[in-house]
């Protein structure tokens, strides 16, 4: 099984630049086209977070340093075997 993990994403400091969606290898992040950053910006947010796999790309190509990467699972998030 690939590994499992989360990103939070700084809504301060990202700009949308959209760096993160297009190399996620995963697909996982987008940006949220729904709503605005306090910046006036679409922020990115996990669209797939079963897809995430804490590679720590997205955090690396980050021009603003606005996303953390975590291993495991997610706080207060369901596990595998609760049901869906």
């Amino acid at each position: 099984m690939p590994p499992k993990g989360w990103v939070e994403i700084n809504e301060l400091y990202c700009k949308a630049c959209e760096t993160c969606v297009i190399d996620c290898p995963t697909q996982t992040l987008a940006l949220d086209m729904s709503r605005l950053s306090p910046k006036g910006y679409h922020p990115a947010f996990m669209l797939h977070p079963e897809n995430c796999t804490a590679c720590g790309t997205c955090a690396v190509v980050c021009p603003d340093a606005a996303i953390t990467v975590y291993r495991g699972v997610r706080p207060g998030s369901k596990t595998e075997g609760e049901g869906a």
